[in-house]
């Protein structure tokens, strides 16, 4: 612990001790060295980001006092990328073989026969050409227009995410969060904030960071980089852009809470956050291994737990304590108004999130859910209710794999809904989850 918190001796925090004026002088050319030291000097005024009255001096390590510090954060890069090997390897040695004795199986699509005009139009200019289009191409590479149609859905289909993709990332985010949860229970159980949202405040910000407050943060965070970097290789949905936000925000709140010491109050947003994502990564997993009712109680109890934790603890206790007990300390300076304002950000998803899931209980309770309301599987059904009958004879050829035009879960009855997903994994969220 003291390696990564550096030396409690040093006169400096670790990211103010920089190269002398002299040495930078030689090692810098022209101007450069001074422009850069000018920027590090505005961007870490004291005045940005702590209360009147108070220097970065005040939170040097001391006597057994130790405290967070931007230089920190560098260890989570390569946590980063650790969290994507172990990923990987989760994913293909256990989530795999857990989703094959689940009955999940890999899809298998009939593949577009190679035609490279189609193949260009494809990729460069649109997956859906409107009619003027087909009858273009279909002109240019020789084929029927009905061809150059049973091309494109065939086409389509190659690139449709299937059910094993999914429940292998959700096998994944429901380990972690499992795991963060129930750390972030350990970690807290004992500390009076925990119970007492004033205690945050007292003493701020001489508080001294617990070793479990570290870590949990740092793992953290480093979760949330990797989500970041593997978002555009994950199943794409339509809140693809409110998962990016989150991301970022949850990131960005993470980091500042971690430099100006707000880390009581970003360790209580962390587990509330956690607690839903626990239950709706696994009534997924129960969704995608066909267990009905099993996903349909989780589904609800995730409900239940997220408009209590996202909807009525998030805003009346955090935000209020973030809000209302500081100025009763210290007047307020930017970096509260910053940190606040970033709180209503996943607010405001927390918001977006729970009008979807209320349309899924609506549909739900009237028995019309088919599918999660932010998935993007519309076009999936569209593909598979235009199949012709010669297709679906042709894909049940294929054996082993379960074929596009294979519906047995829809003529099973209800089909449990695959819940909202990354809903505020925000943890500082996420600053979520969301």
């Amino acid at each position: 612990m003291k390696a990564a918190h550096g030396d409690k001796h040093s006169s400096q925090p670790a990211w103010k001790q920089r190269p002398s004026p002299a040495l930078s002088d030689s090692t810098d050319s022209g101007k450069g060295g001074g422009m850069f030291d000018t920027l590090c000097e505005w961007f870490w005024w004291e005045r940005i980001w702590l209360p009147v009255n108070l220097t970065w001096a005040d939170l040097e390590d001391r006597e057994g006092w130790v405290y967070a510090k931007a230089s920190h954060l560098y260890v989570t890069v390569p946590y980063t990328f650790a969290f994507l090997l172990i990923r990987y390897l989760f994913e293909r040695w256990i989530a795999t073989p857990v989703a094959v004795s689940a009955g999940i199986k890999q899809r298998v699509h009939l593949k577009a026969e190679d035609n490279p005009i189609l193949e260009h139009y494809y990729i460069t200019q649109c997956r859906n050409p409107a009619q003027a289009d087909i009858d273009g191409l279909s002109k240019k590479s020789s084929l029927s227009v009905r061809q150059v149609e049973r091309w494109f859905r065939r086409r389509r289909r190659q690139d449709l995410p299937g059910v094993l993709k999914k429940f292998r990332e959700a096998s994944w985010r429901f380990f972690f969060y499992l795991l963060a949860f129930i750390g972030g229970i350990v970690a807290l159980y004992d500390k009076e904030w925990f119970y007492d949202t004033r205690e945050v405040w007292t003493g701020f910000p001489k508080q001294s960071m617990l070793e479990s407050q570290y870590w949990y943060y740092i793992l953290e965070m480093s979760f949330y980089g990797s989500l970041l970097l593997s978002v555009a290789f994950d199943v794409k949905r339509k809140d693809f852009k409110e998962q990016i936000i989150h991301h970022l925000a949850t990131l960005v709140l993470l980091s500042f809470s971690w430099c100006v010491n707000y880390i009581r109050i970003g360790t209580l947003v962390m587990i509330v956050h956690d607690a839903s994502d626990v239950l709706l990564e696994s009534a997924k997993l129960f969704n995608y291994a066909k267990w009905e009712k099993t996903c349909q109680s989780l589904f609800v109890l995730f409900a239940m737990v997220f408009m209590v934790t996202r909807l009525i603890i998030f805003p009346f206790w955090l935000i209020h304590c973030t809000w209302v007990y500081p100025v009763q300390h210290y007047p307020a300076f930017f970096g509260y108004y910053f940190f606040n304002v970033m709180l209503v950000v996943l607010l405001c998803l927390h918001i977006f999130w729970a009008y979807l899931i209320l349309c899924m209980i609506r549909k739900f309770m009237f028995g019309t859910l088919t599918r999660d309301e932010r998935s993007d599987n519309e076009e999936e059904e569209e593909e598979e209710s235009s199949l012709t009958e010669d297709e679906c004879k042709d894909q049940h050829k294929l054996g082993n794999g379960l074929a596009v035009g294979e519906k047995e879960d829809k003529r099973n009855g209800f089909q449990c809904s695959s819940p909202p997903e990354n809903i505020c994994r925000s943890k500082c969220t996420d600053l979520c989850s969301v």
